[in-house]
């Protein structure tokens, strides 16, 4: 066997995001052990071309159709083989790896995580429209093809480590922690008129607009829930939220003894990412570590679901199944979208969403992706027209 068929064949959706550029910074770490199969960024020509100069990538794709000529010319004989558009996305993520980062965001990350997940090797999924859109549709391809989901979200990751391979039967409860955001500590009237720069101001982590937001309306919290009850087939009422400010444990799981195992780290994605990426072992890292001395302490505090009504309306989405986390997820971004634009109030993300689910006409369970696609652009165009009547009555 050659050198190179004993490298571990890797794969990066979403490289050029802050999951990706967090893994391909891990990456370079294993460069002499890797072969790097597909890079696959939105639209930045200049960072996928660097990071696919950078791991040796074989093939490197952009989803973005305008910008092919500059990653072609930026890659011009290196041997790096160029592609855009999206089907070239998902043919990328059907290229047979034995790990895959999935972090393309949204709807458009499902396909190409799907083939992924059919070659049956593990997949890391940092991509929450996965499970919480496609979770019968994505966890039957995992069944079908004996892949392995490593999930990247610091919190259910926590919850991955706090486990240890336990068995579910022995585990009461799972407990899954927020920051609390920029208005952990707002009255109703004050997150009532709170600004987009207010709302981008989070507290513990340096993410992108959409999840900050999330994070501030505990909208992404809601979705985590969807999410650890996919992953570790829980139902609702054995999975807890608690506000941890400091960002210091992840996760936590409740044994039927009594027993607490939590999960701690600094607010570094790396630690998640580095975690699945070195599974079923561990790798070191170069991200700061704990110190419990400076830290001092640690608070825990119930989150208040009626200042953070995207929490609760998650957990009754939960409860309902079918399509309403699909339609949960679409309205959340259009909502999200309108926030950002000044078009409705920081309290009318959640009241957008629960006007949009009210507005569902039924709640059938998605079966195929075309399902999933379909209900996701039913959910946009319900929280259009809700937003549209909420203008009408303001």
């Amino acid at each position: 066997m050659g050198e190179g068929s004993e490298r571990r064949r890797i794969s990066v959706l979403g490289s050029t995001g802050s999951i990706g550029v967090s893994t391909v910074d891990l990456l370079k770490q294993q460069a002499d052990s890797i072969q790097v199969r597909a890079l696959v960024g939105g639209r930045n020509a200049v960072l996928l071309a660097e990071q696919a100069r950078e791991l040796n990538a074989e093939l490197a794709v952009l989803n973005d159709e305008q910008h092919y000529e500059e990653l072609k010319e930026r890659l011009a004989g290196t041997g790096v083989k160029v592609a855009a558009g999206r089907q070239a996305v998902i043919e990328a993520g059907a290229l047979e790896a034995d790990w895959t980062m999935a972090a393309i965001t949204g709807a458009a990350g499902l396909a190409p995580t799907l083939e992924a997940v059919r070659n049956g090797h593990q997949v890391a999924l940092a991509n929450k429209e996965a499970l919480v859109c496609a979770g019968n549709v994505m966890l039957e391809a995992v069944r079908d093809a004996g892949a392995e989901l490593l999930p990247v979200d610091s919190e259910h990751n926590a919850i991955v480590q706090s486990l240890g391979g336990a068995d579910m039967s022995l585990v009461e409860k799972i407990v899954l922690t927020a920051s609390g955001g920029p208005f952990r500590r707002s009255t109703k009237e004050e997150m009532a008129k709170a600004t987009p720069e207010q709302a981008l101001k989070h507290p513990t982590w340096s993410m992108g607009a959409k999840i900050t937001i999330d994070s501030a309306s505990m909208a992404n919290k809601g979705l985590e829930v969807i999410e650890a009850a996919r992953l570790f087939d829980l139902p609702e009422h054995q999975i807890d939220v608690l506000v941890h400010p400091q960002s210091v444990v992840h996760g936590m799981v409740c044994f039927r003894d009594g027993s607490f195992v939590a999960q701690m780290g600094t607010a570094d994605m790396r630690i998640p990412i580095a975690h699945t990426l070195a599974s079923p072992t561990r790798m070191q890292t170069k991200c700061e570590r704990l110190d419990f001395v400076k830290l001092g302490r640690m608070e825990f505090e119930a989150v208040d679901e009626e200042r953070f009504i995207p929490l609760r309306l998650a957990r009754q989405v939960l409860r309902a199944g079918g399509v309403a986390p699909t339609v949960f997820s679409a309205a959340n971004e259009i909502a999200v979208e309108a926030f950002l634009a000044g078009k409705i109030r920081f309290l009318g993300i959640g009241e957008l969403i629960d006007a949009s689910l009210q507005a569902m006409p039924e709640n059938p369970v998605p079966i195929s992706l075309e399902d999933v696609y379909h209900w996701d652009e039913m959910g946009r165009e319900l929280a259009r027209t809700q937003m549209k009547r909420m203008a009408d009555h303001a």
